[in-house]
């Protein structure tokens, strides 16, 4: 195909979800107030709950089986290479910008976590509907293409609420930390004592209070109090299972089994199950009606998600105080640095055996690499309290960029793989 025909191809879901959000954007307007922020936070709830499983689930079981389960096993390690990367592109963003504290899980979760469902689901049956598509039948293309996009949003899902959600908890719990340190009478009071007072060296140098801090604080600091008590060192085994004791208690399994993790679930048991699969899938199925009322409900998933996202985003529009070389850093790491990467782990696989010839698969696995950040990442900031209005701004640059960055990548990805 030419590169025009790839460009007009690639470019047509893009404005499709410009128009939408658009759209979604004006009803939030506060003189319009139809999508304002109670109606969001009512119909957000029944996208998480019900639209996204019901689409997960109704589009797995119809394409999943044994065979394709074993040659979609790369998409999951995918993904987790997307999060790994990301990872170290926020950190180095981090260092770079010096951000503050309690942006630092932000950032990292930003150039992490992609919009790895939402997204995916909107553009994929776009591009398989152009007249230009270089992926063959419209209808094995949109089955296949969902498939590839719901499996690509459990997984994602997944990784978000064990990873992210713990990388932001820590980072905000450090920044409180910090402020209860600085602000504690206790620090205060030796502050002013060590200010006020001349230094006296009647007392002995290893006394057996060496500072003035809560039990809750001591551990913050390099040179504990000097104490020496006769108790055993913990095995090292213990230790390690003491650890994980204690992430696994942090660790909120609700988040981590979202509502689309389970939907993925159950497609994979109704698409695995021989005998699950003939009452439920296909013409002659007994029980088809439940597949086609679920599938119903999933197809509400593409046009609701995509009116919140523009109401959402309008908040951005309001502004905050935030580093604009943390925008330009989060912008670099996901649509210059990931794709390219991407590029490289995608056709490696494909070299080594690990991916099929499949251009739509490896069309998908590498606009992972290219997606903007996660919409679910400024819930997991309101959780905390912590860079909610930052993530907003964060959010209304990157998906306002997304509309250029994902053309040209599409384009270029869809020029690759055929």
């Amino acid at each position: 195909m030419k590169l025009l025909d790839l460009f007009v191809a690639a470019s047509i879901p893009v404005i499709k979800v410009l128009l939408l959000t658009a759209l979604g954007s004006f009803l939030a307007l506060d003189h319009i107030n139809i999508l304002g922020e109670d109606t969001r936070k009512h119909m957000n709830s029944i996208v998480f709950y019900v639209f996204n499983p019901a689409l997960v689930g109704s589009n797995l079981a119809q394409t999943i089986t044994y065979g394709s389960l074993v040659e979609l096993w790369f998409m999951p390690v995918n993904i987790l290479i997307t999060f790994i990367i990301g990872s170290a592109l926020g950190w180095a963003v981090n260092q770079i910008t010096r951000a503050p504290t309690h942006l630092r899980g932000l950032v990292i979760g930003c150039c992490a976590a992609g919009n790895l469902g939402n997204i995916l689901i909107i553009i994929i049956p776009a591009v398989c509907k152009d007249k230009g598509s270089p992926f063959g039948a419209p209808d094995v293309c949109h089955r296949y293409g969902m498939a590839y996009a719901s499996l690509s949003m459990a997984v994602g899902a997944v990784y978000l609420w064990s990873y992210v959600y713990n990388i932001v908890r820590i980072s905000s719990s450090k920044s409180s930390k910090e402020v209860k340190i600085v602000d504690s009478p206790e620090c205060m009071s030796s502050k002013e004592t060590s200010i006020s007072e001349p230094l006296s060296y009647k007392e002995p140098l290893l006394s057996s209070v060496a500072c003035v801090v809560s039990e809750d604080h001591a551990a913050q600091f390099a040179l504990p109090c000097t104490r020496f008590e006769g108790k055993a060192q913990v095995p090292f085994l213990d230790h390690v299972k003491q650890k994980i004791g204690m992430l696994l208690g942090k660790t909120n399994l609700k988040r981590l089994f979202a509502p689309s993790t389970i939907g993925a679930i159950v497609g994979f048991i109704v698409g695995l199950v021989p005998q699950i699969r003939t009452a439920l899938i296909g013409d002659t199925a007994p029980l088809q009606v439940i597949q086609d009322s679920v599938s119903l409900l999933g197809d509400g998933a593409i046009p609701a998600v995509t009116l919140i996202l523009g109401g959402n985003l309008l908040r951005g529009l309001k502004g905050s105080e935030i580093q604009k070389s943390i925008i330009l850093g989060v912008i670099v790491a996901r649509y210059i640095a990931l794709p390219l990467m991407g590029i490289v782990i995608v056709k490696g696989a494909l070299r080594f055996g690990f991916v099929h010839e499949n251009p739509l698969y490896q069309f998908v696995l590498l606009l992972q690499f290219a997606v903007p950040p996660a919409m679910n990442i400024g819930t997991i900031t309101q959780l905390f309290g912590a860079g909610e209005s930052e993530c907003s701004v964060i959010m209304l640059w990157t998906y306002a960029l997304a509309s250029i960055s994902l053309t040209l990548w599409s384009t270029f990805f869809m020029w690759l793989v055929t």
